[in-house]
């Protein structure tokens, strides 16, 4: 990819999120996906590529600390229970219900730990345009808060589970439950420690510099350098970006001078977050032609389906089993925070890196999974705001 693709690809971000703003649910990652799909059958854009560590290494750190640091910390303190939960044992138990669906259906011949990968690839939750969508569709604010913090921290655990159960798949070495749970906390804390440690030491350095522009700097570093060192450590570099940014945010809300200090930073990072979102998900458009097989359609509307009953479920024993949460949450707000929860940059991130691992191996896996993230982006994020507006008007 060189520099005539890169400013065509953000010319057409900028168009389409210039409609965005003029529109109350127009669905920004699927018309850009879309096109994307469209620019693959051009001859200019047939060499362009988009890999794992592109994704990794240099458009999540960026987007995963500006989620992190524009989240309102008032809505992470009164949901950090609902999210803490869903990003853990939900996560877990729809990996694992979410694969034993996939390997029972067995249309296409599959290892259980095959069916586990697919799951796990699947279950991180990408709303990039739907918070926005939900905070001006749904009476609760609460919904947003919820499927905002939950995709925040998810994006880090599922990498975490991703990354052992892709080992036990390349390797063949049996699933073993308790030492693959202990791999999973101990990198998820190792992450999250990094993040809080970096996090509030450049809060604390924040109050010597007195200029701006050194102040956006000190994010840049901030947000990639929790990254890198977290990965370099053997832990999840993912929460490292994560946790810095909602630390920073937390120490913030805490000075008298806040609204000076965000004032560049806002500027900034919400100039970057549109620009990386719009290669983004032009490139996963173009990328995805490559890998997609029509052999075993059928599947994967099956494979998309399931992820969304079985989404429904866990969603509906966690909720359902704690009384506060009980009366808070009702079928209605299930039912919106389970169609909110559309796959996007994560998925594709750990599918390439599958690919890359796997060495063209597992085309029929890569195919099914790539599908149904592709399904996700087209027939969940176009209805998030009908169905909240729906729901939101039954409730009354």
């Amino acid at each position: 990819m060189n520099y005539t693709h890169v400013f065509i690809l953000l010319f057409i971000g900028y168009i389409v999120f210039t409609i965005d703003k003029k529109q109350k649910n127009f669905p920004v990652p699927t018309v850009l996906l879309l096109i994307g799909i469209g620019l693959s059958f051009t001859p200019f854009f047939s060499p362009v590529e988009i890999t794992k560590d592109m994704i990794f290494n240099v458009f999540l750190p960026a987007l995963l600390f500006t989620s992190a640091y524009q989240f309102k910390i008032k809505g992470l303190r009164k949901n950090a229970g609902v999210i803490g939960v869903l990003s853990t044992l939900g996560l877990l138990l729809t990996v694992l219900l979410l694969g034993a669906s996939i390997y029972f259906v067995g249309l296409v011949s599959l290892s259980f730990i095959g069916a586990l990968l697919i799951a796990a690839i699947l279950t991180p939750t990408d709303p990039v345009s739907v918070v926005s969508i939900l905070k001006k569709s749904s009476n609760s604010p609460k919904i947003a808060d919820v499927v905002e913090g939950e995709s925040m921290v998810n994006d880090g655990t599922s990498v975490v589970l991703f990354t052992v159960i892709s080992h036990l798949y390349l390797s063949d070495e049996s699933f073993n439950m308790l030492p693959a749970i202990g791999d999973f906390l101990l990198v998820s804390a190792g992450g999250l420690l990094i993040g809080i440690v970096f996090g509030w030491m450049v809060s604390r350095i924040y109050h010597f510099t007195h200029h701006r522009q050194y102040q956006v700097m000190l994010s840049i570093v901030l947000a990639y350098g929790s990254f890198y060192l977290a990965e370099h450590l053997g832990v999840s570099g993912v929460l490292a970006s994560v946790s810095s940014g909602v630390m920073l945010s937390w120490k913030l809300d805490t000075t008298d001078k806040e609204e000076d200090y965000r004032s560049y930073l806002d500027s900034f990072w919400e100039v970057i977050e549109p620009s990386i979102l719009s290669i983004l998900f032009l490139l996963i458009g173009i990328e995805f032609m490559k890998y997609i097989s029509f052999e075993n359609i059928g599947f994967i509307f099956i494979i998309f389906g399931l992820s969304l009953i079985v989404r429904f479920i866990v969603l509906t024993g966690i909720f359902k089993l704690f009384g506060k949460w009980r009366k808070e949450f009702l079928w209605d707000d299930i039912s919106i925070i389970t169609w909110s929860g559309i796959k996007g940059t994560m998925s594709v991130a750990l599918l390439l890196g599958l690919a890359a691992e796997s060495s063209g191996q597992d085309d029929t896996l890569l195919s099914l999974t790539f599908g149904a993230i592709i399904l996700s982006l087209l027939i969940q994020s176009p209805l998030v705001y009908p169905l909240s507006r729906w729901f939101s008007k039954e409730s009354r």
